[in-house]
């Protein structure tokens, strides 16, 4: 090789992907997952169109990898969180739930719209199921911490619900009526079971699918 020729620069597989999945994420967030195509994510990315379908053959595989991308990067924050904060009373709990939650309406706007997105994708694509199915196992291994089984997988049906209407309402809830819900789900009753026997829990999911 000649002393004034450029080095030829080493192709990184695993950098084009990350490039990739991170612009996907950001197509979503700009368009929604209708406006998701191959050739938005490769002009977004600053990649060749035969880049983005060489690793990523269908719109369903990109979904897939921007969801993957998305649980890992939420269950490492939760993992901080946690870590941060070995004991918890009900209400140390509830207001420190809340304060995340208002965050999902205020500044974390944009970034849960899209993972809601992401998450809500599952509803008509089987393939997506297990890695939504992370999402609810994340959240309830983090209260349970903190709290009894029934109790975690209480509060992590309220606060996905919580999520879901305070982003696709015109107006989301206040910190008030967050902060009260959190508390009376998180409050232990010493009247309910801590978990539900197992013919329980499958009379209840039969019922529910009904």
């Amino acid at each position: 090789m000649a002393a004034n020729q450029p080095a030829r620069r080493r192709r990184d597989p695993q950098r084009r992907i990350t490039e990739i999945v991170e612009a996907t994420e950001r197509v979503i967030a700009a368009r929604g997952i209708e406006g998701l195509t191959h050739r938005a994510v490769a002009e977004e990315a600053g990649v060749p169109l035969g880049a983005t379908t060489y690793h990523f053959a269908t719109k369903d595989d990109l979904i897939e990898a921007a969801l993957r991308r998305a649980h890992e990067r939420y269950a490492a924050a939760l993992e901080e969180w946690a870590a941060q904060r070995p004991t918890l009373t009900t209400n140390q709990l509830s207001v420190l739930l809340t304060d995340a939650l208002m965050g999902c309406f205020g500044p974390n706007r944009d970034y849960e719209v899209v993972e809601l997105e992401l998450y809500v994708a599952a509803v008509r694509r089987p393939a997506l199921r297990a890695i939504a199915d992370r999402y609810t196992e994340t959240t309830t291994g983090l209260l349970l911490r903190y709290v009894d089984p029934a109790t975690a997988r209480a509060a992590t049906a309220a606060m996905n619900g919580l999520t879901l209407r305070g982003l696709a309402s015109s107006q989301h809830p206040g910190r008030d009526e967050v902060e009260a819900v959190l508390t009376r789900v998180l409050t232990p009753n010493p009247a309910l079971p801590a978990t539900l026997p197992t013919g329980a829990e499958n009379q209840a999911t039969a019922r529910h699918g009904q």
